[in-house]
């Protein structure tokens, strides 16, 4: 944990309550697990009540950014047009989109389709054809404060083989979920995603992963989807991180397009699809803020 605080000191969430009547025994939980030899989060990890509270309106806008890009998804329009309805529409709402420009990405928003696994950058030279699935994943700040989460959408007649790869990755998040509860791990969920995908005849992308997010576009923990129960970083209440496995028709194994030094594919050409939601650990479970 951070500096040593005296228990009659006031709390470090903003309470203005006394430590010790605050979240002192939080804190002693959290120790007994570390000294279990689990992983914990640190007290930057944990977000107070002020920063949940401006996450969640964060959440909201991102959220309506994605209803406004499905809304409008059709055959036939570029990539670029999305991009510029992530744009207009987050600035409209009071956002600012926080993947453009971030570490030199160039565009409001990430547009991966079918053998993309993700990180595809807006183009005005790719159309939506009928049969394509997209990840369309969508990061927001709003207020100073950071949202993200992606959905995937069939374009046109997509064929059942690929329809059932997009279920599957609903599922999967689901299955993930039904793990998802204060002093568990993150490899419980994990392993039930991960699971649900090798069931079905997929794979699971191992070399990138969810993250920590709020005050940050990109915070600690880093969230993997093949992990096993009862390993990976205690899950508390007031962490927030991002769920989203990228599941492959073919074989897990992925590379980085030279040219962009963005867009990830799968190593095979085969399908890839991805969702993305960002959650909050609750005292009795957990709350969906972006999705």
């Amino acid at each position: 944990m951070s500096k040593k605080i005296g228990r009659n000191d006031l709390c470090y969430c903003g309470s203005q309550k006394k430590y010790k009547n605050c979240h002192a025994s939080f804190d002693d939980k959290i120790t007994s697990f570390k000294i279990q030899g689990h992983e914990v989060p640190t007290r930057e990890i944990i977000k107070t009540p002020e920063q949940i509270d401006g996450i969640r309106e964060s959440g909201k806008v991102n959220i309506a950014v994605l209803d406004h890009v499905e809304q409008n998804l059709k055959v036939g329009m570029t990539t670029e047009d999305i991009d510029q309805l992530v744009y207009q529409k987050t600035i409209e709402l009071g956002g600012i989109p926080a993947t453009l420009n971030y570490e030199g990405f160039p565009k409001s928003v990430c547009t991966s389709i079918n053998n993309q696994v993700c990180h595809g950058i807006p183009s005005e030279k790719v159309h939506l054809l009928d049969g394509d699935i997209i990840n369309v994943d969508v990061s927001t700040i709003y207020k100073g404060y950071f949202s993200d989460s992606s959905r995937m959408y069939c374009i046109g007649n997509v064929s059942e083989e690929n329809k059932r790869l997009v279920e599957v990755v609903k599922e999967s998040i689901a299955k993930g979920l039904e793990q998802v509860k204060p002093w568990g791990f993150l490899g419980d969920m994990g392993q039930a995603i991960h699971e649900h995908a090798l069931k079905n005849g997929y794979t699971v992308v191992q070399d990138i992963g969810g993250h920590g997010v709020g005050i940050h576009f990109h915070e600690e923990p880093w969230v993997s989807f093949v992990s096993k129960s009862g390993t990976e970083m205690l899950m508390v209440p007031g962490m927030i991180f991002t769920i989203e496995p990228m599941i492959n028709q073919g074989t897990d194994e992925i590379f980085v397009d030279e040219e962009n030094n963005w867009t990830v594919y799968t190593e095979d050409g085969k399908f890839s699809a991805q969702q993305e939601i960002m959650v909050l650990i609750t005292d009795d479970g957990y709350e969906i803020l972006a999705y």
